[in-house]
C-alpha cells in the first residue's frame, strides 16, 4: 500500500512538472510572438486569392490577424497618399500605380505577381445571351434594350482599362464608331485622335445614360448585379469571371490587354482622369509593395512571401490570374530579407 502511495506521489509530481514545463513555453511563446493585426489594402479582383491566401497564412501564423480590405486601386493607394492610413501591405491590379503614385515617399520598390485580361461578361438570363460572341459583341451593346457597366475610370483599373479595350476595338473590327455608340453616346467621356494616338478624357461627373450603362466605383461591385439580372453584361477581369462562375466572352489579344506581344498597339491609347493623371494602355499586371510607414514591416513582408511563393502561385493559377514566375521586381536590393529566391530583377 505504501509503495502504491509512492507511485501514485511521483505521478502526480511528473504530471504537475509537465504542466508546469509547458505553460512556461507557452508563456514564451506568447511573449515571443504577440499578437499583430496586418492591414492589406488590395485591388477588389484579388478578393478571391487574397482571401484563400489569408486562409493559408493565417494557419501557419496563427498570431497574425490579416485585415483584408478591397476597393478599387487608386482608392486603395489614395488611402495611402491622401489620407494617411497606415497599411502594411499595397496590392494594386495595375503595379504602374506604385512608382507613379507611392514613389519615392510612401514606397520604394514594388514586385509584380500577377496577370490578367478584360472580358464581357454575362449570364444566361441576358438579353442576346444566345447570340453573343467575340465578333459581334460592340453590336449586342448598341441595341436599345441592351444594359452594360463597367467600373469607374477614376478609382479603378479595370474601370480604366474598358475605354481603352473599347477604343482598340475600332482598330481591330475596322468599325470607327464603335467608342462613340458605346461610350461617348452614353457618358461625358470623351476621345480625340491625333496621328493615330487615341486619348481619352474622363471627368469627375462620368453622367452615365443610366437607360444603357451603369457605372460604379469598382468591378467587383457588378457581379452581384450580373447574378441577380440587374445588367446585361459588365467588363470584368478573366480572374473576376472564373472565380464568380460568370459567362464571358474572351476577345483577341490585340485589345484585351493580355499579351506583351502587342504592348505597342496597347500604348496608342491613354486615358486622363479626374486628378489629373494619364493612364496608358498596357499589359494588365498586378503590383505588391509594403509601404514606407507600416506598422509591421516584418510580418508584411511574411505575407509578401505567400503571395509570391509556391502557395500564391497554385492559388492564383487555379483562380484564373497567371502568376509571374519568378515575380518581377524594380530593385532586388531594396526588398526584405527571404523575399529574393522569388524574384528576379526587371
Amino acid at each position: 500500500m505504501k509503495k502504491m502511495k509512492l507511485v501514485l506521489m511521483a505521478a502526480m509530481c511528473l504530471v504537475i512538472t509537465i504542466s508546469m514545463f509547458s505553460g512556461c513555453i507557452s508563456s514564451d511563446d506568447e511573449e515571443e510572438h504577440e499578437a499583430v493585426t496586418l492591414k492589406v489594402l488590395h485591388a477588389g479582383s484579388l478578393a478571391s486569392p487574397f482571401e484563400k491566401i489569408e486562409a493559408e497564412f493565417e494557419a501557419e501564423y496563427p498570431y497574425i490577424d490579416v485585415q483584408l480590405e478591397a476597393a478599387g486601386s487608386v482608392s486603395c493607394v489614395n488611402k495611402i497618399i491622401e489620407t494617411g492610413v497606415e497599411a502594411d501591405v499595397l496590392a494594386s491590379a495595375d503595379y504602374t500605380l506604385i512608382p507613379s503614385m507611392m514613389m519615392p515617399d510612401y514606397a520604394d520598390w514594388y514586385v509584380l505577381f500577377a496577370s490578367n485580361e478584360m472580358v464581357l461578361t454575362y449570364s444566361d438570363n441576358s438579353n442576346y445571351a444566345d447570340e453573343i460572341t467575340a465578333d459581334n459583341w460592340y453590336d449586342i451593346l448598341r441595341r436599345d434594350d441592351v444594359l452594360w457597366a463597367f467600373s469607374n475610370p477614376n478609382l479603378d483599373p479595370c474601370g480604366y482599362r474598358t475605354p481603352m479595350v473599347i477604343q482598340l476595338a475600332e482598330l481591330e473590327y475596322g468599325d470607327d464608331m464603335i467608342f462613340d455608340d458605346l461610350i461617348v453616346a452614353n457618358s461625358a467621356i470623351s476621345v480625340e485622335e491625333s496621328s493615330g494616338v487615341y486619348t481619352i478624357t474622363a471627368p469627375e461627373a462620368l453622367d452615365p445614360d443610366t437607360d444603357y450603362l451603369t457605372i460604379r466605383d469598382k468591378s467587383v461591385d457588378l457581379v452581384a448585379m450580373i447574378q441577380e439580372g440587374g445588367l446585361d453584361y459588365a467588363w470584368e477581369y478573366l480572374s473576376v469571371a472564373v472565380q464568380n462562375d460568370l459567362n464571358y466572352i474572351r476577345l483577341p489579344s490585340s485589345i484585351n490587354l493580355s499579351s506583351v506581344s502587342y504592348a505597342d498597339t496597347y500604348d496608342n491609347v491613354s486615358i486622363i482622369l479626374s486628378n489629373g493623371g494619364t493612364q496608358t494602355g498596357k499589359p494588365i499586371v498586378y503590383g505588391i509593395t509594403i509601404p514606407l510607414n507600416a506598422p509591421n514591416a516584418e510580418e508584411a513582408a511574411l505575407f509578401v512571401e505567400y503571395v509570391i511563393n509556391g502557395i500564391g502561385q497554385g492559388i492564383f493559377t487555379e483562380d484564373g490570374q497567371p502568376p509571374i514566375v519568378p515575380a518581377g521586381v524594380n530593385d532586388i536590393d531594396l526588398v526584405p530579407g527571404g523575399l529574393e529566391e522569388y524574384l528576379e530583377e526587371i
